[in-house]
């Protein structure tokens, strides 16, 4: 475990960090996720890292040591969701980035709640008004379990679903009642007229065109 003093870091940068291509990736992810900083990030890539790093060693194995140790862990794997009880440590290897990121409560309550940005969802979570059964989380990168989904909701005394409510309200288009006629088109009268104007209305254009004329 090491000097408690000295803790050891849970992340790694990446090799080559002012590269053009990983640094739009990255900006692009932290938008999705509406991750704070590049730190959260790289935590993810170092634990996917050992997760495959996991999977490697057991192929390594032989075949009877092998399906001693492999069961445990896909079943830590499917209890947070990363991979199905039915997967194999070829799909372990698949797994990205994006699939860690999707099991945090931050991303969780974010489609679940329907928030307008995961930005918003991280301030619900932070600011305590997010609560598990009966506990209250307020860490966005908590990895919820398969069994917790269904149990996130607000805290009782949580303004935010009003909130939410009054923000679809305004989002949602408003349709006024709009005669028949109107709805329908113009009537055959007023097709008429406009395909077929009178000498009156032939005047009157011609002098709104001249005038128009004059002016420039």
């Amino acid at each position: 475990m090491g000097d408690p003093k000295y803790p050891r870091k849970a992340w790694r940068k990446p090799k080559r960090p002012l590269n053009y291509d990983l640094k739009m990736e990255e900006l692009k992810t932290l938008g999705t996720f509406g991750l704070r900083t590049k730190k959260e990030l790289w935590k993810a890539h170092t634990k996917l890292s050992s997760v495959r790093h996991q999977a490697r060693s057991l192929l390594a194995l032989q075949q009877d040591i092998r399906e001693e140790k492999e069961p445990i862990l896909m079943k830590s794997l499917a209890r947070v969701g990363l991979v199905s009880s039915e997967a194999t440590l070829d799909d372990v290897l698949n797994l990205e980035v994006n699939d860690l990121l999707t099991r945090r409560l931050q991303t969780m309550v974010h489609k679940k709640f329907g928030f307008q940005t995961p930005y918003q969802a991280r301030q619900a979570v932070v600011h305590g008004h997010i609560m598990i059964g009966d506990r209250v989380i307020n860490i966005p990168s908590y990895t919820v379990t398969t069994d917790e989904e269904e149990q996130i909701q607000f805290t009782p005394e949580s303004k935010f679903p009003e909130i939410l409510e009054k923000s679809k309200a305004k989002s949602e288009p408003i349709i006024e009642n709009i005669p028949e006629n109107q709805a329908e088109g113009p009537s055959d009268s007023t097709k008429a007229e406009i395909e077929n104007p009178t000498k009156e209305q032939k005047k009157v254009q011609a002098e709104s065109v001249s005038q128009t004329a004059e002016t420039k």
